[in-house]
């Protein structure tokens, strides 16, 4: 790997290590210094590689420099006397506490999630965070992945650290009586960033196949920790290994959406359904029965071949189950999909009809889908609204080939 590639890739697998590691050494109310830090630290690599080339060992380099750069910020006196209050000075003595050792990193990165994934700030300032902090992603890649301007995600990253600086949120796990509650949060912010990818309006198709293996990343952290290796989050982990081992099928070469139906199935990562089936048999330790167990069961029945009338059966009552405990318009709508192929297609459209949903594309497709074979006339004009209402150019193209199908 030439150095002209090399630097972003360290950049996106040792970012947020570094900055983990100095962003719990500086506190939140610091959180900046960290980031420069760290920063300042590829900009060193940058400009030190191109002169005398790549070290041997290229990992070890950044962590030393970066290690001194933290050291040498700490030892400044005048900064000390000047720019650092009391408390943070008073604690610092031990200005030599910049550990970089594998187990410190990893522990770092869990308790940044923690810290990051707060109640007290919105979700999608906490999926920002994650994906700044936590994954490297720049600001111009969060920026496209959620369609906005960086002008907004530095806005919604700035008050995001405001907030978590005025609530003094510890950069550590929590206790073990809060455990529980503030995994709930982490999962969500979890299941938010993988969904950001799966479903995501961006072109960029690199960038949404990363949102998904970050989010499964950060989630595998969770399972490999004794304190957070819940049924829970081993049946998310799961649902994420179901979902993305059809990723390759999802899309053709032209970037178009292949629907379910369509997908070439030796495109599908055995090797993924494999891991999520193995996750998903962890998940059923002790009594827990969570949205993520339900919804990694779909996904499961979604790698399976052929579709047989069980598969749709049994789809259907995880649909049943999952709209008991955490209901969603959605969910809803996708479980009509499955009464279709269950229960027969008149059953599905009155059902579907009653959603009422007008403002979402995939409510009008999945109309226009289940109305093509008894009357063209209703399917094309759902088929028009569900073009209309769609945000993305592999959703619209999808349309237009049902259209045509008509």
């Amino acid at each position: 790997m030439d150095n002209g590639s090399l630097i972003p890739h360290l950049f996106r697998t040792e970012y947020r290590k570094i900055v983990s590691v100095l962003g719990k050494r500086f506190g939140f109310h610091q959180i900046e210094i960290a980031e420069d830090l760290t920063s300042d630290t590829f900009l060193a690599a940058a400009q030190t590689w191109a002169v005398k080339g790549v070290p041997e060992n290229a990992t070890a380099w950044l962590y030393h420099v970066a290690r001194n750069k933290a050291l040498n910020y700490l030892q400044r006196d005048h900064l000390f006397e000047n720019k650092i209050s009391p408390e943070l000075k008073n604690s610092a003595s031990g200005v030599d506490e910049i550990d970089l050792s594998p187990e410190n990193i990893h522990d770092s990165q869990l308790q940044m999630m923690f810290a990051i994934c707060h109640p007290s700030i919105p979700a999608e300032a906490q999926v920002g965070l994650a994906l700044r902090i936590l994954c490297g992603f720049g600001i111009d890649e969060i920026a496209s992945a959620f369609q906005v301007s960086k002008e907004t995600i530095n806005k919604r990253l700035f008050r995001a650290k405001e907030k978590l600086r005025e609530e003094k949120i510890s950069i550590a796990l929590p206790d073990p009586s809060d455990i529980d509650q503030r995994l709930s949060t982490v999962l969500t912010t979890i299941y938010l960033l993988f969904n950001e990818g799966y479903y995501s309006v961006s072109q960029n198709n690199t960038i949404r196949k990363d949102l998904c293996f970050e989010a499964m990343r950060l989630c595998l952290m969770l399972v490999e920790n004794n304190s957070t290796n819940k049924p829970q989050v081993n049946a998310l982990l799961a649902m994420m290994c179901f979902h993305a081992s059809r990723f390759e099928a999802r899309l053709n070469k032209q970037g178009e959406l292949v629907l379910y139906d369509e997908q070439d199935t030796t495109l599908w990562d055995a090797d993924l359904i494999s891991k999520g089936g193995y996750f998903l048999h962890c998940a059923a330790a002790g009594n827990t029965l969570s949205k993520y167990h339900l919804e990694a069961g779909i996904a499961y029945w979604n790698t399976q071949k052929p579709d047989t009338k069980e598969k749709w059966e049994n789809i259907l009552q995880l649909y049943n189950q999952l709209l008991q405990i955490a209901y969603s318009p959605i969910a809803a709508l996708n479980r009509t999909f499955a009464l279709a192929r269950a229960n027969g297609i008149e059953v599905a459209i009155a059902e579907a009809e009653k959603l009422n949903l007008t403002d979402n594309h995939f409510y009008f497709t999945l109309l226009g889908e289940l109305y093509k074979s008894s009357d063209k006339e209703k399917a094309r004009k759902h088929f028009l609204s569900a073009l209309s209402l769609a945000k993305s150019d592999p959703d619209r193209q999808a349309i237009r080939l049902k259209m045509e199908q008509v």
